[in-house]
């Protein structure tokens, strides 16, 4: 999540992050500036938005496919079959 957050504020950074906590994690920068880590703890709350956000659309486009296919007259085990 720590790349993530650093692709939101430059998308051309190219670094290695060692560790998964922002406060004790080691970035080594390849390409562009460093970035503060206080600016990187400040975008991980839309990272983890978005990452919700794309889970919740995952399960929604799931069900309403399989809403779409029993409204066709599927059962539900010809739905299990084709997945």
């Amino acid at each position: 999540m720590i790349i993530e957050a650093i692709l939101k504020i430059n998308p051309d950074a190219v670094v290695t992050v060692t560790g998964d906590n922002i406060d004790t994690c080691e970035i080594e920068w390849h390409n562009g500036a460093p970035i503060s880590k206080d600016d990187i703890k400040a975008q991980l709350p839309a990272v983890e938005q978005e990452i919700a956000d794309a889970a919740a659309k995952k399960i929604a486009d799931k069900e309403s496919a399989n809403a779409k296919l029993k409204a066709l007259g599927l059962t539900d085990d010809e739905i299990e079959a084709i997945k």
